[in-house]
């Protein structure tokens, strides 16, 4: 039995030391098994990369034959440059993705050092095996990472090219001159004709099979366009209410409500009428009703008429030829109907000119067409500009009419003149270029005038209180006038950044900005752009200050919650929950302020810098914020005062209202509100009277003429003072014999109160029952000025017949002396002579 018992303790030795053999080789053995299974991910993402990036090649290869083939067409290659930028963007990720791999590859060989010189003993043939493979893996990595970079290079170099391309085009466009002597000839009427008649037969070809085959589909489509057209416009009605119309009843209008009339009757109808275009569109296109050529036709035709009552509406609303007092320029209802008329008719000639410009194009009509149909619509803005310029808008007081301000006067004048002077001499490009920016641009910008000055007038102080909307929500009691101001204010910011966001981009079409470049932008400006060795990325910058705002948030709701619910209810001092409240909300904007930094893509570590220079800040002129702010930390911490106590510091006494971490808000007993730094507090003695609790001693001096029962006074002091229901029983008043004084003999009164913040009416309680019983009992409450003026006036100065004149004068004089010290002695400090 004890040989078998030997045996088994023998064999679980055994077992033992093997298992502890196994657990450290397999503890030797996992970094290496770790390496390898990182190794073998780094050469499986390697060889991705690899094929990534040869596919970019081979895309890249293809962009760069596009542009040579399609040097003339600038929306094509505004589109190639969205596809390089990807491409360049794709490269630049093939890059970064090796970055932790690399970083560990240094790692590891720092770890392992350098290889022996020659000399020193040879290293381990695994140590020398594992070098060489990291050194092979990172060749092979930076030669990948070499091959994205150049194609990064490559695609910015193209897209350079592109830019340079497309100013040539620009440039080509204004510059190019067209003789008119060859263009003008018997030819062009009857190639107008015959165009023409390719234009018809192919608009009536689709309608008669539209009409056959369609039509169903067709009166659907535009049922349907024209219910979301009415949808917008009535809802937009109901939703602006009485700023869609102008009031003929109404006879004085304010400002912002003009502003806001011609701003919305201008916005919603040619909203509207956009929503039916478009979607008359989508719903034709959708139904295969259209074909290539009269899809386009539509579309120009659509972009025509929207255009022509842009204008209309514009011009209506802001002259309000019928309506004078509606107009936001103040000129005379029949030189407005004639603006009106003008503008219009300008407006039509350029939209026809582009619509006809479309059909040309799809048709491969000849060029001498275009020629003259630009050059009269070119000589026809510019007689109207002229036209508008010579109009005289203003009746003065002696009923003569007055012209244009001369600046707005000769600049139409200079811009009619320069397009038809330009049209002349054959730079036709040129002449409807400018015709073009006139109408659609002046359109696009008085437009987003009138909403600026709209949002304006909002944000200004009782603007959005003095409308039809804020009267009624006040009226309705949804806010005061202050709060409108504030929504006021907010609502003008609002409206300039969707002005900004609608019409900027419109405004840059006009000038020959593709959509392509807005999205370009927008993704340079959402991604990041760079300035020296700093990133700013938008979304970056907007991430931030959304995670920031969130934490915000939830800090102030985590404070209130544990404010209002659980110290409330644990019934938590309230200096402690103060205290709690503030730290609460301290570490909570700190870490929301931290991970917002860190969302927006800021680098911590770059901080450094700006430690380094808030320290210097610190030494030379900071010192006093600094000693505040931690003086702050050290009274929340320490809480030798707490808010609610009355605490004595310095000249100032009175009741903690605030404590934060640069100064304590202190309220007087007046009502005064006191800012004292907290080093203040810190460095200098503060007394509080309520530190522990609000138990306090009250003391209160009498004195009485000499002569009087001490002990009846003692009596009547102690039964005045137990007889007041706010006076402790326990401890007991206690009356003190203090002093034989010069002229009473003096008693302190001597007290204590549950709460010492009483301590006030207390003592006036008790000095007017003390008065009332020595009344009473004929106790006389003397002092030195009183006894003075009494020898004074009741025992006057001997008068003897034999004293001279002078010294009967210097005992008046005296006498005077002694009335006015005593006058002194009953007139209390900071209180007006009596006399």
């Amino acid at each position: 039995m004890y040989q078998r018992d030997q045996d088994q303790i023998m064999l679980l030795r055994i077992a033992r030391y093997l298992l502890a053999v196994l657990i450290v080789l397999g503890a030797a053995a996992c970094p290496v098994a770790a390496q390898d299974m990182a190794a073998a991910e780094a050469a499986q993402l390697l060889e991705e990369q690899r094929q990534a990036l040869e596919t970019l090649t081979t895309t890249l290869d293809g962009l760069e034959k596009d542009i040579v083939a399609h040097d003339d067409d600038d929306a094509y290659l505004v589109r190639l440059r969205l596809k390089l930028e990807a491409v360049s963007a794709e490269s630049l990720q093939s890059a970064l993705a090796f970055k932790p791999r690399l970083a560990e590859i240094n790692t590891r060989l720092e770890q392992l050092g350098s290889p022996p010189a020659d000399g020193q003993p040879p290293e381990a043939e695994t140590i020398r095996e594992e070098r060489e493979a990291l050194a092979s893996e990172k060749a092979g990595i930076n030669a990948v990472i070499a091959t994205a970079q150049n194609l990064s290079l490559r695609s910015n170099k193209l897209i350079e090219q592109i830019a340079v391309i497309r100013r040539d085009l620009f440039r080509s466009m204004l510059t190019r001159r067209y003789p008119l002597a060859e263009t003008f000839n018997g030819k062009v009427v009857s190639d107008a004709v015959s165009e023409f008649g390719k234009f018809s037969s192919a608009v009536s070809s689709w309608a008669t099979f539209a009409y056959k085959f369609k039509f169903n589909a067709m009166v659907a489509a535009t049922f349907m366009a024209l219910i979301a057209a009415l949808v917008l416009m009535f809802g937009g009605r109901r939703l602006v209410g009485g700023l869609f119309r102008a009031d003929p009843a109404v006879e004085e209008p304010p400002y912002l409500t003009r502003l806001s009339v011609a701003f919305w009757s201008t916005l919603l109808p040619t909203a509207a009428l956009f929503v039916f275009f478009a979607a008359t569109w989508f719903f034709f296109n959708s139904s295969q009703v259209l074909r290539g050529d009269i899809g386009l036709y539509l579309r120009s035709a659509m972009l025509m008429v929207l255009g022509v009552f842009l204008v209309n509406r514009l011009t209506n609303a802001v002259l309000v030829p019928k309506l004078p007092q509606w107009r936001l320029v103040p000129v005379e209802s029949r030189p407005a109907r004639w603006l009106v008329r003008l503008a219009t008719a300008m407006a039509v000639a350029v939209a026809l000119n582009n619509f006809l410009s479309r059909v040309a194009d799809q048709m491969s009509s000849p060029l001498s067409l275009t020629v003259t149909r630009s050059f009269i619509a070119s000589l026809i803005v510019g007689v109207i500009l002229i036209l508008i310029g010579l109009v005289k808008p203003f009746r003065g007081g002696d009923g003569n009419w007055k012209p244009w301000p001369a600046w707005l006067r000769y600049s139409l004048f200079a811009i009619g003149a320069l397009n038809i002077t330009a049209a002349l001499f054959g730079y036709i490009g040129f002449a409807i270029f400018v015709s073009l920016q006139v109408v659609m641009t002046g359109t696009i910008l008085v437009t987003a005038y009138i909403g600026f000055l709209c949002a304006g007038a909002i944000g200004a102080e009782g603007g959005l209180g003095g409308s039809w909307l804020g009267r009624s929500m006040m009226a309705r009691g949804y806010a005061d006038e202050s709060s409108m101001d504030q929504i006021g204010l907010g609502v003008s910011v609002l409206l300039n950044m969707l002005i900004l966001l609608i019409f900027l981009p419109l405004t840059l079409f006009m000038w020959g900005f593709q959509p392509g470049d807005i999205q370009a932008w927008a993704q340079k400006l959402a991604t990041g752009f760079s300035i020296g060795s700093v990133t700013i990325s938008l979304i970056g910058i907007l991430s931030g200050l959304f995670v920031f705002g969130i934490g915000y948030f939830l800090t102030r709701w985590f404070q209130g919650w544990l404010d209002g619910s659980v110290m409330a209810r644990g019934k938590v001092d309230a200096g402690v929950r103060n205290s709690i409240r503030l730290a609460v909300g301290y570490a909570g904007i700190a870490v929301a302020a931290l991970v917002g930094i860190s969302a927006a893509g800021i680098d911590l570590s770059n901080l450094a810098l700006v430690a380094g220079a808030l320290s210097l800040g610190i030494g030379f002129g900071l010192q006093n914020v600094v000693s505040n702010f931690v003086s702050g930390l050290i009274l929340l911490a320490e809480r030798p005062f707490k808010v609610g106590d009355w605490i004595v510091a310095g000249d100032v006494s009175g009741t903690v209202r605030k404590i934060s971490v640069r100064a304590t808000e202190i309220e007087t007993f007046q009502r005064q509100t006191v800012i004292l730094p907290n080093s203040n507090l810190i460095n200098g003695a503060v007394g509080n009277w309520t530190h522990r609790n609000k138990l306090g001693r009250v003391d209160i001096r009498v004195g009485v003429a000499y002569g009087t029962d001490v002990r009846r006074v003692q009596e009547i002091l102690l039964e005045i003072t137990r007889a007041h229901p706010a006076v402790l029983k326990n401890p007991e008043p206690f009356v003190q014999f203090a002093n034989f004084g010069p002229a009473a003999l003096e008693f302190e009164i001597r007290f204590f109160l549950a709460d010492i913040t009483n301590g006030g009416g207390v003592q006036n309680d008790i000095r007017f029952a003390i008065m009332d019983a020595f009344n009473r009992e004929g106790i006389e409450i003397p002092s030195t000025a009183r006894a003075e003026y009494k020898r004074s006036v009741l025992e006057p100065w001997p008068h003897d017949d034999d004293k001279t004149e002078a010294e009967f004068a210097e005992r008046e004089r005296l006498k005077a002396e002694e009335e006015e010290k005593a006058r002194k002695g009953r007139r209390k400090p900071g209180k007006p002579d009596p006399a």
